[in-house]
């Protein structure tokens, strides 16, 4: 080995030559930082990106969802609200056929033929519901001539179908009002069972028992009805 020593210009060269060495080891040992930092930035940044995208998702999610319940809501409602003043309006028009139908009773006895065949009819469906030999009818003191018309009419078809003999009592101590109608109302069984058939209970039964029917008739079939009787 040989011992010479180093010139100062070889010194400078060797020293130079290390530098460039160190400087060039740098370079690359930050490159690789600044590679490897690039990448854990893309990562987290991406990670961020689908972190915050998933948020704004669900965010958006449960906002249409509750914008739709909502709008569901205001509709439902609206339809509801619709669906009552139909209603009310539908029940407004059938009143005010009943209402009419009511002032148009007193009407019924105006033909006294026709008032009378009905007084029959009516005592005779009566003598059938209490099925007894002898009743009683209360009827309004201007009727009664009619209804001594039509007992005996009463009595014949009712004994033709029972098959035995029936007598019927007005009541005169108990008439009907004066302002009512007409018709008549039956007692049984010494005045414990009583038959109304008066003209102003035949037509709350019309109301109660045809109503679907004239609802139907004004109306016409309820798009919604599924069932049937």
């Amino acid at each position: 080995m040989s011992n010479t020593a180093l010139t100062d210009d070889q010194v400078d060269v060797e020293l130079k030559k290390l530098v460039q060495f160190i400087k060039q080891e740098a370079l690359e040992k930050a490159r690789e930082i600044q590679i490897k930092a690039d990448e854990e930035f893309a990562i987290e940044k991406a990670k961020l990106v689908r972190s915050e995208t998933a948020i704004i998702d669900t965010t958006y999610e449960r906002r249409t969802k509750q914008a739709s319940l909502a709008q569901q809501i205001t509709k439902s409602n609206i339809t509801n609200k619709t669906r009552l003043r139909v209603l009310a309006a539908r029940q407004t028009v059938l009143d005010d056929v009943f209402e009419e139908a009511t002032t148009k009773l007193a009407d019924i006895s105006s033909d006294k033929e026709k008032y009378c065949y009905l007084l029959k009819d009516l005592m005779l469906e009566g003598a059938f519901i209490l099925y007894e030999k002898a009743i009683t009818v209360s009827a309004r003191e201007a009727d009664y001539d009619l209804i001594k018309t039509g007992i005996p009419l009463a009595q014949d078809e009712f004994k033709k179908e029972a098959g035995f003999d029936l007598t019927i009592t007005i009541n005169e101590a108990d008439p009907l009002p004066a302002g009512s109608a007409g018709g008549v109302i039956l007692y049984g069984s010494a005045g414990k069972i009583a038959v109304t058939n008066t003209l102003e209970e035949r037509l709350h039964l019309l109301n109660e028992e045809s109503l679907p029917a004239i609802r139907v008739a004004i109306f016409g079939e309820s798009p919604s009805r599924k069932f049937y009787d």
